[in-house]
């Protein structure tokens, strides 16, 4: 029963990770910029809603609809604060800028919160299980890749298939035609830094129940979230979800059967190794240089 149960674990947090690289890719497909911030905004995502929930006692869905908004808000801020300031000038410092705006907020949160982790009461989704071939799955176990995978679809649809997820495209293709053509520039930049805020925000409350909630979880997150957006091909939305889905089924293989003291070691040379053979990602495609 080990591998099998690793297997359901591993497609979990594969679904996490692929949900977290998910800001990653839209963020790169409409400004060819990143949110390096984003494993703290996926902290942010828990703990605002540990505090709505369970400090100040309001309605779980009113806790996570707050929390999510306030996610999509601090995407908002984080463009316009660390990102657009120095694009505008062709700096390329706004790497930095994002690396330095999430630790500044890992620090508020640490302030505030507290430094003790602190663990999700019982819920439904996590006291309720199933069984699925024998292995006793929790609901949230099942929720988290239904959820991760929908979200994947939905975005994919989005922006292939309807008017304005390709506008949004158009954007980082030629800024200049898209503004002639009627599409605010700006706006649509905003709008891809308020979705990669609140796919980090789903992340972090769903993956909360199952960690402690603490204002340092989200640093090894983003850091394997934009390892798996580079595996899978940062510019392809189903790739990235691929990536999270392998990255997390290997990382809960080697836990399983070699223990968790190799689980970082193998897991990102595994990755190092991939873009050795690779550079474009595993599901990537190079890019046309027009002469």
């Amino acid at each position: 029963m080990l591998i099998p149960s690793a297997l359901i674990t591993g497609f979990g947090l594969g679904s996490m990770y692929g949900l977290l690289a998910l800001g990653f890719y839209v963020t790169y497909s409409v400004s060819n910029t990143v949110n390096f911030a984003q494993g703290s905004t996926m902290m942010l995502g828990a703990v605002l809603c540990f505090t709505f929930w369970v400090t100040l006692g309001w309605p779980v869905w009113l806790a996570v609809l707050l929390a999510l908004l306030a996610c999509a808000l601090w995407g908002v801020v984080v463009e316009r604060v660390a990102v657009r300031p120095f694009v505008v000038r062709g700096s390329n410092a706004w790497l930095m800028a994002t690396v330095a705006l999430g630790i500044v907020v890992e620090n508020v949160v640490l302030f505030t919160f507290g430094k003790d982790p602190r663990g999700m009461p019982p819920s439904f989704l996590t006291s309720e299980a199933f069984f699925v071939a024998g292995i006793k799955v929790q609901a949230l176990q099942l929720m988290i890749p239904i959820v991760g995978l929908s979200i994947a679809v939905g975005l994919h649809l989005f922006s292939r298939r309807t008017k304005y997820g390709k506008a949004l495209l158009a954007v980082v293709q030629n800024p200049d035609a898209a503004q002639l053509m009627g599409i605010n520039i700006v706006a649509a930049v905003l709008l891809a830094f308020a979705m990669s805020g609140l796919f980090a925000g789903i992340a972090g409350i769903l993956i909360a129940p199952l960690f402690t909630i603490s204002s340092t979880m989200g640093t090894l997150f983003g850091i394997k979230a934009f390892a798996v957006a580079i595996l899978g091909g940062i510019g392809n939305a189903w790739g990235v979800m691929a990536a999270g889905l392998i990255y997390g089924l290997a990382e809960a293989l080697i836990t399983a059967l070699l223990g968790s003291t190799y689980t970082q070691i193998l897991t990102f040379a595994l990755v190092i190794l991939a873009l050795a053979i690779r550079p474009n990602g595993l599901f990537g495609q190079a890019s046309v240089q027009k002469v």
